[in-house]
This record gives structure tokens, sequence and C-alpha cells, in this order.
């Protein structure tokens, strides 16, 4: 197997914080502006070409979805944060793919980072940074590139479907954080089904030279899945114990089950992460016991040609005075001898049941 290298931009050191550089591998991505405006009664969609025209939509209506696309964008980033008064260091950690999830709490605001995990069409894990920002009648999602897991969303805020168009930007906030968890479910499963044909794989009486190889790559992708998973459980909980003004009490239900399915993710991933290092040992076990049934067969067959040996050896000598050696039917009587001492070892090593 050929090792892949990935390379990947870095903060150079000694800038100064709040710098934005965007450390993701989407450098070609374009930028792609999207926008939900919504009552209980109506919602107005519209896809923009600058950055500057989102700008009017937030105030008229209650809530206001901006999903921007494009991290590499930086001078977008750099215009949100101007007109909205964000933190430098919150629109350093828009564009630095490598920030863990957290969550700052500002007095006008809340600042969410998440992580989109997902199989690519090769069959690997990839891994989407992906941001939020909570304001008092808005919500700013900040997205490495196009495609994610919250057409649901939109759905529902179309087709006026559940609640969502009724209650206000904290409770939009929360159902995208649930779809962002809800696909991490179905990662789960993806896991589940590879360390089962793994285990197919491991009984199988063919040999798979690329086992080890399948069993590492997999163990991998479980230590990256833990850690974009685990940090979400403290998020969330801060979250939903904040008494900051932009949550509701009512949404802090919402955010309750969030965590416990939080919880329920983390306990699979745990769950994964010891099978296959249980995969990893039963094939060490595996490969230890086809060298015992190797080494037992050449015990067995040692066994049986050194009395055969012994006796070959003694009347191969070039002795003159051997007692048998002018005896008529010697060679045939040695001959019976050696096959009556092989056919009597394997019966007994059978009877030993080592056979």
């Amino acid at each position: 197997m050929e090792k892949k290298e990935v390379y990947r931009i870095r903060k150079q050191v000694g800038l100064a914080p709040g710098t934005i550089v965007y450390t993701g591998d989407k450098q070609e991505s374009d930028l792609y502006i999207e926008v939900f405006d919504y009552n209980k009664l109506k919602f107005e969609e519209k896809e923009l070409n600058k950055i500057e025209d989102a700008f009017s939509y937030v105030n008229s209506f209650p809530v206001t979805w901006i999903n921007i696309n494009g991290l590499n964008h930086v001078d977008v980033i750099e215009k949100i944060g101007s007109h909205y008064k964000l933190h430098p260091l919150i629109l350093e950690d828009i564009a630095n793919t490598q920030q863990r999830p957290k969550v700052d709490e500002y007095n006008n605001y809340l600042f969410i980072v998440l992580k989109i995990l997902y199989f690519n069409k090769e069959g690997g894990l990839s891994i989407e940074h992906i941001s939020f920002v909570l304001g008092d009648s808005y919500v700013i999602s900040f997205q490495e590139s196009d495609g994610d897991v919250f057409d649901g969303i939109r759905n529902r805020i179309r087709t006026g479907k559940g609640i969502i168009r009724a209650k206000g930007a904290d409770y939009l906030l929360y159902a995208l954080m649930d779809a962002v968890v809800d696909n991490y479910f179905s990662l789960i499963e993806v896991i589940g089904d590879k360390i089962e044909q793994l285990e197919d794989s491991l009984f199988e009486e063919k040999n798979n030279d690329n086992i080890t190889y399948d069993i590492q790559n997999l163990k991998r992708e479980i230590l990256k899945i833990r850690r974009a998973v685990f940090p979400l459980r403290e998020v969330v909980n801060r979250i939903e114990k904040s008494e900051h003004k932009l949550i509701e009490e009512k949404t802090q239900n919402y955010l309750r089950d969030l965590y416990d399915h939080i919880i329920q993710v983390s306990e699979n991933i745990e769950i994964s992460r010891e099978m296959i290092w249980g995969l990893m040992d039963m094939y060490m076990t595996t490969i230890s016991n086809k060298m015992n049934e190797v080494m037992k067969v050449l015990t067995i067959i040692a066994s049986i040609f050194i009395p055969l040996t012994f006796l070959a050896g003694i009347y191969g000598m070039n002795f003159e005075n051997i007692p048998e050696l002018k005896f008529k039917y010697g060679y045939h009587t040695l001959w019976a001898i050696m096959i009556i001492l092989f056919f009597g070892l394997l019966y007994y090593f059978k009877r030993k049941k080592w056979l």
C-alpha cells in the first residue's frame, strides 16, 4: 500500500491573534450564500452573489438563517465580522479547520464550532469544519464547501412542518446541531458494518493480506470520530446549562435531549473502539494459532522420522562386523520394522488427539 501524503496549509508562527488563515484543503471551493427569512406564516429563500446583500435581511423577519459555503473566501468572513461586530478570535476559528468543537459566549451572540463527518465516494472518512454564530434574531453558519446534512431543516422551513417556523433563532441553532448529531448515528452504523465485514474476513479460509491495513485504517477513523464527537458533549452541556439571554428556557429542554443523543453516540463510539481493538487481538490470535498448527504438523513429522532416521543411521554405518549385515532378510526386516514404527506412531498421535 502506498502512503498517501496530505498537505494542509497551517497558520504561520508569529501571526497576530485574530489573523484569518484558512487551514483546510478545499482551496478551490466556490462561494455560495443562501438566506432563509421566515416566521410562522411565511418565508423567503434567496441565493446571493455577495455577502453585503445578506445584511439587509436580518431583522426583516423574526428569524434569519444565513448559510455560507467556502471558508477559503476569508474576505467574506472579514466583512461578516465587521458588520456583526464579531470578535477577531472568532473569525480566526471560523477559518481554522483544526479547531476542536467548542462554544464561546459573548454578550450579544454565541459562537459554536462543530464537525460534520461523512464517508466520501472512495469510502474514506471526511471531516468538514462548520461553525455557527447565534444572534438575537439570526443564525449564521459557515461551511467549507457545498453539501451538508441540513436538507431536512430547509424542507421544514419551506413547508412549515413541525414547530421550527414558530420558534426563534435559538431553536434553529438547536435544529442545525441536532441534524449534525443525527448524521453521527448513520456514521456509527457504517462503522458497525465495517467491523462486521472485518470479523467475517478473519474467519474466512482465504487469507486476506490487507486485513491488518483495514483494521488499522478503521482504528484511525474511529479515533478521528472520537476526537470530533467527545468535545461536543461539553459544548451542548454548557449551552443547555447556560443562562444566556439568547437561549430560551423551552429550548433548553430540546438541548437536554440533544445531549442525551451525544452521550449515546459517544457510547457507541467507545463500543466500536473496543471492538476494533478486539479485532486486532483476534487477528493476532488467529495468526498465532495458524503458526501453532504448522509447528505441530512439523513436530509430528519430525517425531515420526526420528526413530526411522535412527535405524537408517545405524545400518548405514561402514563397519565390517555388523551382526545383521549377512542376514538374508535383513533389508526386508528393517523395512518392516520402520513401517510398523511409522503407523504405530501415527496411531499413538491420533489416540492422543494430536492429529
